[in-house]
Parts: structure tokens; C-alpha cells; sequence
């Protein structure tokens, strides 16, 4: 491995930590990063999904206290029984409809300017939830009906699913679907944040183990260490993102998010339509 081709993956792994669990679109970043360092083709797709595992470790370490409770106490703990059913219910959407529209979806919106339209509806979705929950006090109890992941039913479990399978959409974002959808349904901040997090095991997991064995002919032994640096690289980059959004989020809402999206995907537009920059699909 060259030093560039490895800069290259290390770039692309810091992208898929920094923001997978911020509700700016991980995908939608990827594939801009991709098309600008021309780091694309089928294989590099496959890439783009694999790393993705390192953010799903640094949510497993960050959370293992509870991942370790709810593990042990499948058997016997009802609680522990009903997280995990709200998860298997929340997940079951964007598979079912991932398995059977992924191909479709990546021919025709896989590309910078579909991924720039997605960032700017997001950026305003998020702007009209923040707009509903102004002046709210975030520690009045009244301002939300779930205050913890440990008290959602599966209703609301399917609702923050059916809202993940938007994030199908490249731009989309996943973790903004399930975050700004669960406060919408009625979550605290704190516990649709939460929440997507856990999500986001099951569905990051099973995204990489179905790209992998869907790519299995297309892969050998030498894209391990390529994989290998690259998912080292997300699982750090997200380990310090999960623990700045928490903090982040104690004392401050998703507009600055949103402002972010808006921008950005305005300049994705201006500079493909005005050919500054060259983004190869």
C-alpha cells in the first residue's frame, strides 16, 4: 500500500467516524470525499460500508456497560427483553426495504447532486422540528412522553424505524432520520440521540456483513490491511464524536446541523453547475 492510497483511506475513515452519528449524512460525505480525492469505483462502495464497523465499535465501547446488561439479562430481565425487541422492530424497515431497493437506490441517487438536494431538505426538516420544540426546557418533564431508551413501547420503536428508512436516501442522513424523527414521536433529545446510537449497531452491522458477502467474489486477502486502516480510523475518529455529541447536546439543538446542510449542499450545486469542481459520480 502507497502512502497516498493509504492517506487516502485514512481520510475517508476520520469522514465515516466524524459523521455517522451526526445528522449531516455520513453517505452523502463519503461519496463527496470519494469524488474528490477519486477514491470511487465498486470496490471503493464496498469500503465505504465495511469502515462503518469501526463506528459501531466505538458505539459498543462507549455504551458496553449496557449492551453488557442487556446481553446477560435477555433470559431473565423483562426490561432487557423489551430493549431488545424495540431494537429487532426499529431495524426491520430499512432492511426489508434496503434488501429490496439498495440496487436501485445506488444507481440513481449514489451522486454528488442527488446527495446535495438531500442535504438541503434535511437541513430545512430539521429547522421546522427545532422551530416545534423552541423555548421548550429540555429538564421540564412535561416536554417529552419518553425520557429514557428503557421506557419506549415497540409503537414507538416502529415509528423511529419507519424513520430510519429514509436514510436509504444517500444525504439523508441515518442518525438524523432517527434522532429529529424520535423527537418528533415524542423522545427527549437525550433519548432519541441515545437511541440512534443503539440503532445503529444492528443496521451498520448488518449493512457491512451483507456488503461483504454480496462483494465476496470481487475481494481477496490483499483489501484487508486497505479495510483494516480505514475501520481503525472511523472506530477512533467516532469514539471522540460520540462523546462530543453527548456533551453537545445537553445544552444545545440541532441548527447549527441543519445550517450546515443547507450550506454545504448549496455549494455542491453551485460548483457542479458551474463546473469549479468535477464530481465524478
Amino acid at each position: 500500500m502507497d502512502i497516498l492510497l493509504a492517506a487516502k483511506i485514512i481520510i475517508m475513515g476520520i469522514v465515516e467516524g466524524l459523521t455517522e452519528f451526526l445528522p449531516i449524512s455520513s453517505t452523502g460525505h463519503l461519496i463527496l470525499a470519494g469524488s474528490l480525492l477519486n477514491f470511487t469505483g465498486e470496490k471503493m462502495k464496498v469500503f465505504e460500508i465495511v469502515i462503518q464497523a469501526g463506528a459501531i465499535f466505538a458505539v459498543c465501547w462507549e455504551y458496553r456497560q449496557k449492551i453488557a446488561s442487556v446481553c446477560c439479562g435477555l433470559g431473565r430481565d423483562p426490561k432487557a427483553r423489551k430493549f431488545a425487541l424495540n431494537l429487532i422492530i426499529a431495524f426491520l424497515p430499512a432492511a426489508v426495504l434496503g434488501l429490496l431497493f439498495s440496487k436501485k437506490i445506488k444507481a440513481v441517487l449514489f451522486a454528488p447532486v442527488p446527495v446535495a438536494l438531500a442535504f438541503i431538505v434535511g437541513g430545512l426538516i430539521i429547522l421546522w422540528v427545532e422551530r416545534k420544540h423552541k423555548g421548550v426546557d429540555e429538564h421540564d418533564p412535561s416536554h417529552a412522553r419518553v425520557h429514557s431508551v428503557d421506557d419506549m413501547t415497540m409503537l414507538d420503536a416502529l415509528k423511529i424505524g419507519a424513520a430510519q428508512a429514509f436514510a436509504l436516501i444517500p444525504g439523508t442522513s441515518r442518525s438524523g432520520a432517527t434522532i429529529i424523527g424520535g423527537m418528533l414521536f415524542g423522545l427527549s433529545r437525550k433519548a432519541a440521540t441515545e437511541f440512534s446510537f443503539f440503532l445503529a449497531i444492528p443496521t451498520l452491522l448488518g449493512a457491512t456483513v451483507y456488503s461483504l458477502y454480496k462483494a465476496r467474489e470481487d475481494l481477496s486477502a490483499a483489501d484487508i490491511p486497505m479495510f483494516g486502516l480505514g475501520t481503525i480510523a472511523a472506530f477512533i475518529s467516532a469514539f471522540f464524536c460520540v462523546r462530543w455529541l453527548l456533551r453537545y447536546i445537553a445544552t444545545h439543538n440541532f441548527n447549527a446541523f441543519a445550517w450546515y446542510r443547507i450550506a454545504f449542499g448549496i455549494m455542491i450545486l453551485i460548483t457542479a453547475y458551474t463546473g469549479t469542481i468535477v464530481w465524478a459520480d
